[in-house]
């Protein structure tokens, strides 16, 4: 299959690279053991699993089986030459190829200093960092400025196109045990938009796979200096270790804490990535730390689903940040799904709400456009992945990786679970997930 050229393929060599270091360890809230324990409740002991394949890996409902470490050759066979996972990107010392090809893009890069300092930066903290409040530099997480100040560099994507439109998305994935919220978009016939986490591909390769199986579209998140950047965005897995794991090129991004401005646009830009930030944020992720609490988290919601509600988005639709982080933002996803759902006309992946029906470099995978989507066809093409073929290549909807099968019925479903004889509703998932929180 011909595959197009992209800004990355000059550095194929796996010795110069590293993982991003966004989001760590502490700031998941609660532990990943918990996460969807009623799985326990609906299914029967793991017991022996397949760890090796995509498909065998979704069937797994326990998941402290999901979150065990596991060897996948295509990625484990490559692990001893990349650098520990969660430091910092940059370009190895002797790394001729890397340099050229940075090199061959650092005129593009204005002359604009990192915000802040690491390791505070990291972590969203610029609480001793002045910066002129004329922004100069549209630094989004100053003033949310989306148009940059340096002509030629694309507009940030903050806003939808389509009416009454949620650009429906989750950061930091894939998650260990993101089986049971997998199966639930599942049910709802619902794709979304993953940000992905290199780090996490790595850790998780099968995971990141069922992303791309289920239909949804996969993006990258990271940012950090220029040649920290390019590395980020380009050498380190953001783009090559989702390609080595799960067979496609991403071309949409987004930097953590909105940390971005015109220089690493335009880094993002010359290696081909679209921006894309959000309007809304649940702050899901801050649940726990501070005094922040799950009825401050239920209020950012309510307060998307009052402003929809109120016509705000009668012209033009929106994206909300969400994660995939832990437990908790996985839960408050599945409980406030339903009322996202009646307040807008239409949950849809960012891409979808675009037209991008080309979301990666690779041929052989598309994207329903918005009309296709909103008329019943939420699954466009998929070729294949590191795992071996994840879909359909003729356009067709394909069977779920997971435990739920989709019927078309107002655009939702039922979950069918082979283990039980029935389950009354998706309400009773939400409660056990509560019950154990």
């Amino acid at each position: 299959m011909p595959v197009q050229s992209s800004a990355c393929d000059l550095v194929p060599s796996f010795e110069r690279l590293s993982i991003s270091a966004m989001r760590l360890s502490p700031l998941f809230a609660l532990p990943l053991s918990r996460i969807f324990i009623p799985a326990f409740v609906f299914f029967p002991s793991a017991g022996a699993q397949d760890r090796a394949t995509e498909q065998g890996e979704a069937q797994i409902s326990d998941p402290n089986v999901e979150c065990t470490p596991y060897q996948y050759p295509p990625v484990g066979s490559a692990k001893n030459n990349f650098p520990s996972s969660w430091t910092v990107a940059t370009i190895i010392s002797g790394d001729s190829e890397a340099q050229a090809k940075y090199q061959s893009i650092e005129s593009l890069i204005p002359d604009i200093p990192p915000k802040g300092t690491q390791p505070e930066s990291l972590v969203g903290n610029w609480g001793n960092f002045t910066y002129d409040p004329s922004d100069p530099d549209c630094w989004w997480t100053f003033g949310k400025c989306t148009t940059p100040n340096i002509p030629g560099i694309p507009d940030d994507i903050a806003e939808l196109p389509e009416p009454n439109t949620l650009g429906y998305g989750f950061d930091d994935g894939p998650n260990c045990s993101h089986n049971a919220f997998y199966d639930y978009l599942l049910s709802q016939n619902q794709k979304a938009t993953m940000f992905y986490i290199g780090s996490n591909v790595m850790d998780w390769p099968l995971e990141a796979q069922r992303g791309l199986a289920d239909g949804h579209e996969i993006c990258v998140l990271t940012a950090l200096a220029n040649d920290e950047a390019f590395a980020e965005l380009c050498i380190i897995p953001q783009m090559q270790i989702v390609k080595l794991a799960v067979g496609v090129t991403p071309t949409c991004w987004r930097p953590p804490f909105g940390d971005v401005d015109d220089r690493i646009r335009a880094i993002a830009n010359a290696l081909g990535l679209t921006t894309i930030m959000w309007q809304y944020d649940s702050n899901d992720w801050r649940f726990g730390s501070g005094n922040v609490t799950e009825a401050d988290i239920d209020a950012n919601y309510m307060d998307l689903i009052a402003t929809t509600q109120n016509g705000t988005f009668s012209t033009s639709g929106t994206i909300m940040l969400t994660h995939e982080l832990n437990n908790f933002t996985m839960s408050e996803a599945v409980k406030f799904y339903d009322q996202l759902a009646s307040a807008f006309a239409y949950l849809v992946p960012v891409g979808v709400a675009l037209n991008v029906t080309t979301p990666y470099v690779e041929d052989g995978y598309t994207l329903p456009s918005f009309t296709e989507y909103i008329s019943g066809m939420h699954a466009g093409s998929v070729a294949g992945s590191g795992g071996g073929d994840t879909g359909s290549s003729d356009g067709s909807e394909t069977a779920p990786s997971g435990n739920s099968t989709t019927a078309s019925k107002g655009g939702a479903a039922k979950l069918s679970l082979s283990h039980i004889s029935s389950f009354a509703s998706t309400a009773v998932l939400v409660a056990g997930i509560k019950f154990m929180l």
